[in-house]
């Protein structure tokens, strides 16, 4: 037990040592980032998170800017009851490509840091808890439903590296029928801000 707790302990440590040193993307352009991204792979230390993997797909958001700078994410995904929309508003802060969500599920404040992207293909994201670093998640976006192998490898070696296990890291399949433009064929009504399952970011 001893042994145990003792690894534990070091796992958190290097986990929080690591995200206390992430910094944003470089002269990050929200501009350019704005528009339709796919959520393609997602990396999640939550300990319910392996029991939950077999059920996530593919999902799709739009990001769009805010005069303030602030950013609202509207996110659809598919569901066995139908087609589910979530809208998630991050703040800004004074450091570019860094922005701070609260989640009214988990209540805490959390970061949310576009750690890198070329803007036109892929980009890699990392949220955790403001003061409580306990649960993290990396995500993969595509402007595509489909990358490349070597950006998908990357999504990997950089969750991998950050501590993350095998089991923890996930690249969902495509839903079967995810529709092509879900703001034109998606009545559900929108749930704000409410983090049912994992949030986007």
């Amino acid at each position: 037990m001893k042994i145990t707790l003792v690894t534990s302990s070091l796992v958190m440590l290097f986990l929080i040592d690591v995200h206390a040193n992430v910094q944003p993307q470089k002269n990050f352009d929200l501009q350019r980032f704005a528009g339709k991204w796919y959520r393609i792979g997602l990396a999640y230390d939550s300990p319910g998170f392996v029991t939950f993997r077999g059920r996530l797909t593919i999902s799709m958001g739009i990001v769009e800017p805010k005069e303030n700078g602030d950013v609202n994410m509207t996110m659809w995904s598919l569901r066995s009851s139908g087609c589910q929309r979530k809208l998630y508003v991050y703040e800004k802060t004074s450091v570019p490509g860094l922005f701070n969500y609260y989640s009214t599920r988990h209540r805490r404040v959390k970061d949310v840091t576009v750690v890198e992207t070329n803007y036109t293909e892929y980009a890699l994201v990392l949220k955790h808890r403001k003061f409580n670093k306990k649960y993290t998640q990396v995500s993969l976006y595509g402007r595509t439903k489909k990358l490349r192998a070597d950006l998908i490898e990357k999504f990997r070696a950089y969750a991998t590296a950050r501590g993350f296990s095998k089991d923890s890291i996930l690249t969902p399949p495509p839903p079967a029928d995810l529709p092509r433009d879900p703001p034109e064929t998606c009545d559900a009504p929108i749930l704000i801000d409410s983090e049912i399952e994992l949030a986007p970011l």
